[in-house]
């Protein structure tokens, strides 16, 4: 059997869903377990995190499979209905919608007599991605409100930059956002992770974090031990065979990479069929039998290969992480020039799960 294996570390999701409570004790959590529950199993998710005040997924079908597989835990839609006949089914199901733009607001306007549908109005504040103008939202405000069995729980925003603690334009957003709905009946929900980690004025009624839960730091160069995190996903596989080449001698396709002296390269058992970057550069590290050995060659589908010199008594069957305990993600993220969510989203079926805590 190929060892190409997650494990997930559910108590290290707890600890971190404890410690983000402790950030902002007086605020109620919204787990954001979009997108498979950021690659985690969005079941496997919801169930151990059975104690948060709420989950937030980006679309209906991601709701219905958690209410399907017996999650009752209240849910937000955080990217809202996209049509007039998703409706029945958020109020059979019992979801809160984000509503985001006048025109959800105008097919609400005009929906027959119906069960009640709990909705937050989100404020664009300065990522101008979703949210409607600041300057309108005290009038969207009050078209919702107006809407009979339509029920404001309150208004929210997002933060574009909290990832960087010396951008300014936080506080900005932060400013804009509470001087649109000053006044306005409801709660509120600003921070995310970042903003829950590095900018207390963002904490209200509500923080929504993501990646935190997951134990990556939010912030730019962060490492996620530096705020009490604990990585849950741990991706391993093994080393497949070591080859003794000679100076000069091509690894991989396109020989990109040429031996500097003779010396033996291993070859470990995952590639980029499994979700690990294919852009990672020669020099990211992987740990060997609990040590750092650098990448060397390009990465192919099934398998990448590594520099051996460090450990010269390694042999095939040695275990290797990727990412994950003793090695984090966001390192791995740097050297491929991308961010740790795309690669834990990434991480393919093929790859076998393996349940721990």
């Amino acid at each position: 059997m190929r060892r190409t294996e997650i494990t997930l570390d559910l108590g290290a999701l707890r600890h971190n869903l404890l410690r983000l409570r402790a950030a902002a004790p007086a605020s109620r959590v919204m787990a954001a377990i979009k997108a498979n529950g950021y690659g985690h199993g969005m079941e496997r998710v919801a169930r151990t995190l059975a104690e948060v005040d709420a989950l937030g997924v980006a679309c209906l079908e991601e709701a219905v499979r958690l209410r399907e597989a017996g999650i009752t835990t209240p849910i937000t839609l955080l990217e809202g209905f996209f049509h007039a006949d998703e409706l029945p089914v958020i109020c059979q199901h019992a979801l809160d919608v984000v509503i985001h733009h006048a025109q959800q607001i105008a097919i609400l306007e005009q929906r027959p007599p119906s069960p009640p549908l709990r909705v937050w109005l989100k404020v664009d504040s300065g990522m101008h991605r979703l949210g409607v103008p600041a300057d309108e939202a005290r009038a969207q405000w009050q078209r919702l409100a107006a809407i009979s069995g339509v029920v404001v729980n309150g208004v929210m925003t997002h933060l574009a930059n909290a990832d960087d603690l010396k951008d300014a334009s936080t506080v900005r957003q932060l400013n804009l956002f509470h001087a649109s709905c000053e006044g306005l009946p409801g709660e509120r929900t600003i921070a995310n992770s970042a903003g829950l980690l590095g900018w207390p004025q963002s904490h209200a009624e509500w923080n929504r974090p993501g990646i935190a839960l997951y134990g990556v730091s939010p912030f730019v160069g962060g490492r996620a031990a530096e705020h009490g995190l604990r990585p849950v996903m741990t991706l391993r596989s093994e080393l497949i065979a070591v080859n003794r080449l000679r100076q000069g001698d091509a690894i991989g396709y396109g020989g990109s990479w040429r031996c500097p002296e003779a010396m033996a390269v291993g070859v470990v058992a995952v590639g980029y069929g499994d979700g690990y970057p294919r852009h990672a550069v020669a020099g990211t590290p992987v740990l060997l039998n609990g040590r750092r050995v650098p990448l060397v060659g390009r990465v192919s589908m099934d398998m990448l290969t590594v520099d051996l010199r460090g450990q010269p008594e390694a042999s095939i069957g040695d275990g290797v992480v990727l990412w994950g305990e003793g090695l984090p993600v966001e390192e791995i993220a740097e050297h491929a020039t991308t961010i740790p969510y795309e690669l834990l989203c990434g991480v393919t079926g093929r790859v076998r799960v393996i349940e721990r805590g």
